[in-house]
């Protein structure tokens, strides 16, 4: 008994909208949709380049047909696309530019209004709602690659061709060394420039992740990881030196983890510090900076946005004489800004507050804040039994880590103490 053969799926999508417009006839779109998928192509490059439809034709039809406004590319002022709105890979893997961002919306130049895979890594990437703008193929296809090229373009101007010249200095051992020397060193500049762009965006967290075959730098804004960069990839070692440097950790160590850390002047009136830390990898040490913006803070009780019954029962618990509170959640819950509001609430003349933090985040006047520094033997229970010698009303840790912190919390908040930290879930 022979098999029945398959039959041809219905089309969806721009092949199903072609048909019920009588611009071509289901015969015609079967060969194309055969023909696209054996050369693993668009069905839309395939339509114009088998001369079936042209470009302009196509996005007439399309603008009409799917109601969507319809922009001729070829009078765009590239200049004033907006910026860091996704990133070039989406860019260039979904074929989508982002034309302009409103309050709650972004417009995207696309050439098949149907590619809803497309539209829809936008408004997550984005978190807006999406207007898709269509326009010719070609033309597309023209200014993704002169933005892609830009921003290679721009990178390569920052990073110079002297990039095997960079000296990664130490200022704080070679004071011989001219400042400006520093200051120009075009992976200093980058750096510099990487930095400012993550403060900017209200970014929490910065990785330099070096790949077998690429670079990226990434940066988790609102708890989402945006790829932002993807520069030379012969960057990496001199870029995780540079940081390494200005962290005061060990360059010639790249078997190990490390953790350091560093700050970052603004405009001279504003200083920002940075958590590093590094990870051997199969390709070079990833890093990631933790930003530790404490002017940026609001340490305000309604600020934390508890509803009101939340609200009662936290004052209530942290203005007991003794016991302990943990403040828990996923990095970047605001765990360590609920910790502090409770501190600032507590924080009077009469009462000693002592804190062990790795590292202090927040510089808060009247509380007495220890930095943790492993190196030394400066842990979170060296730090909590030096406390309780210290006639300590209020104790904070940073994070339970281990058993012996959290034995040592416990047995401070059963004799009289209030302990505050917090845990990861």
């Amino acid at each position: 008994m022979r098999p029945t053969p398959a039959l041809p799926s219905a089309p969806s999508g721009l092949p199903r909208a072609l048909l019920q417009a009588g611009k071509l006839s289901q015969q015609q779109i079967d060969i194309l949709q055969r023909d696209a998928n054996n050369e693993r192509v668009p069905f839309v490059d395939h339509l114009i380049r088998s001369g079936e439809m042209d470009a302009k034709a196509l996005a007439l039809f399309c603008a009409m047909h799917f109601g969507c406004p319809l922009l001729d590319l070829g009078a765009l002022d590239v200049q004033a696309l907006p910026k860091n709105i996704i990133d070039d890979r989406l860019m260039q893997s979904q074929r989508v530019v982002v034309l302009a961002k409103r309050a709650h919306k972004v417009s995207v130049a696309i050439a098949d209004p149907t590619q809803t895979q497309a539209l829809d890594q936008v408004k997550f990437r984005t978190g807006l709602s999406v207007e898709p703008v269509v326009v010719l193929l070609p033309q597309l296809r023209d200014l993704i690659a002169k933005l892609s090229q830009s921003a290679e373009q721009n990178l390569s101007d920052l990073i110079g061709d002297d990039l095997d010249s960079v000296a990664l200095v130490d200022e704080g051992n070679h004071p011989d060394t001219p400042t400006s020397e520093i200051d120009d060193a075009p992976v200093v500049r980058f750096l510099q420039k990487i930095l400012t762009d993550a403060i900017n965006l209200g970014a929490s967290d910065l990785h330099f992740e070096p790949f077998e075959k690429f670079y990226r730098i990434r940066f988790r804004i609102d708890g989402e990881l945006r790829e932002i960069s993807q520069p030379p990839l012969a960057i990496k070692e001199k870029l995780a030196s540079r940081i390494k440097v200005i962290s005061r950790l060990d360059i010639s160590e790249k078997r190990v983890p490390q953790d350091g850390r560093m700050k970052l002047s603004v405009s001279g009136t504003r200083s920002i510090d940075f958590r590093v830390s590094t990870l051997p990898t199969l390709f070079g040490e990833k890093i990631v900076m933790r930003i530790l913006d404490g002017s940026q803070a609001q340490l305000g009780i309604d600020a934390l946005g508890y509803d009101p019954d939340q609200k009662a029962l936290l004052l209530d618990a942290i203005h007991r004489p003794y016991g302990m509170v943990l403040v828990t959640g996923p990095t970047g819950s605001g765990k360590t800004v609920s910790l502090y509001t409770c501190l600032n609430i507590l924080n009077k003349p009469g009462i000693n507050i002592a804190t062990a933090e790795d590292p202090a985040e927040i510089n808060l006047p009247g509380i007495n804040q220890v930095n943790i520094n492993d190196r030394a033997g400066l842990t979170f229970p060296v730090a909590l039994r030096a406390f309780l010698r210290q006639d300590p009303d209020i104790v904070m840790v940073g994070e339970i880590r281990d058993l012996e912190t959290a034995d040592i919390a416990i047995k401070a908040a059963q004799t009289g103490h209030m302990v505050f930290s917090t845990l990861h879930t």
